[in-house]
């Protein structure tokens, strides 16, 4: 078993990785700046990162929650900006905060990483769990990898196993080759399960409905 829950921890390292493109949607924008938000996504588009970045950071400042988002993402990867984790964090932070999922998931990723904010695992699981609850893949392995092994929240068989699951059945067609990964951590995990925790895993994972944007709490 020993060797089977190294081999978890292994998966986790390499699973934590950023949502590193764009959101493009400007269902969270300010109307009033629709044009200029969609002007910095077309000029980002283009390769044209500095442009992109004057357009992004005014709209980031006053609070638009995608503009932040896409702020962090060119801080993070050092886009017309030099790279800086703690920027990139920050503004993560900011979107998140108002409910953009992708950012609630990178925020995760930077906290369980130790990338721009102290390596915390509890900070990443709760940042994970609020995007797993709305449905976001990602977030919903790297929840369900951190109960396997215990970081930031107990070590739990059944919620690891069903937010594996989850992740595996909600991954796009898109995205076979990253639903293949959660299946087969799924069924590690299984491997380490009795009959009857597998059975309340999958029911668990049955009953699962996401939640809607806001109902965490979190505004929009």
């Amino acid at each position: 078993m020993g060797a089977k829950v190294r081999g978890l921890k292994g998966t986790y390292r390499y699973l934590t990785f950023g949502l590193l493109t764009l959101l493009i949607s400007t269902s969270l924008a300010f109307p009033a700046f629709g044009g200029q938000f969609e002007d910095a996504v077309f000029a980002y588009e283009r390769g044209d990162y500095a442009k992109a970045y004057r357009l992004f950071k005014p709209l980031a400042e006053l609070g638009v929650p995608r503009a932040q988002f896409n702020l962090g993402v060119m801080y993070e990867t050092g886009r017309s900006v030099p790279q800086d984790y703690s920027e990139a964090a920050n503004w993560y932070r900011k979107a998140a905060e108002q409910g953009v999922p992708a950012a609630q998931y990178n925020l995760g990723v930077m906290y369980s990483k130790g990338r721009g904010a102290p390596q915390d695992y509890s900070e990443a699981a709760k940042w994970y769990s609020i995007a797993a609850e709305l449905g976001v893949p990602r977030a919903q392995l790297n929840l369900g990898l951190l109960y396997a092994d215990g970081l930031g929240v107990p070590q739990d068989y059944v919620l690891a196993h069903m937010w594996i699951n989850l992740a595996t059945s909600r991954y796009p067609a898109s995205e076979k080759e990253k639903q293949e990964g959660a299946a087969k951590i799924r069924d590690l995990a299984a491997s380490m399960m009795t009959p009857a925790q597998i059975a309340e895993a999958e029911r668990l994972a049955r009953e699962w409905k996401p939640k809607r944007r806001g109902e965490s709490g979190l505004s929009l």
